[in-house]
């Protein structure tokens, strides 16, 4: 049974986002403007910073802002669009990297207090996610 679900629920998870392609999407492709296609980098455990930091440099320079939809990345180039989805729900937010982290253990990406609203781990503060690096 674990299998069968280990097997199915990536599936499962990626219906939202099929969906959300097909429905009203631009004569490109697109969604909103945004590029659909992108690398897959991985998942694991994303936190959230928020409030506390605010003003704050980041290392790409600018002032951390909360209400944007930013990100820290260990290793991926500052301006990068990473599309965050979280695992438990299928909901997900695009992020721009203007941050180096996050330091955690276990951690894979921080994101603005902003962006895990928009995906529902605001009040974990935690949660498992895939990203996807997203063509310019």
């Amino acid at each position: 049974m674990r299998r069968l679900i280990a097997i199915a629920l990536p599936l499962l998870l990626a219906l939202p986002a099929v969906a959300q392609e097909q429905d009203g999407g631009d004569d490109d492709g697109s969604v909103s403007g945004e590029v659909v296609n992108g690398e897959d980098i991985g998942s694991g455990m994303a936190s959230y910073y928020g409030r506390e930091l605010a003003g704050n440099r980041t290392a790409s320079g600018e002032a951390f802002d909360p209400d944007d939809f930013t990100c820290a990345h260990r290793s991926l180039p500052f301006g990068s669009k990473v599309r965050v989805t979280n695992l438990a729900n299928g909901q997900s937010v695009i992020v721009r990297v203007n941050d180096r982290g996050p330091w955690g253990r276990g951690r894979v990406i921080d994101i603005s207090q902003a962006a895990a609203k928009e995906i529902g781990m605001h009040r974990s503060g935690t949660a498992r996610v895939r990203m996807t690096l997203l063509d310019d």
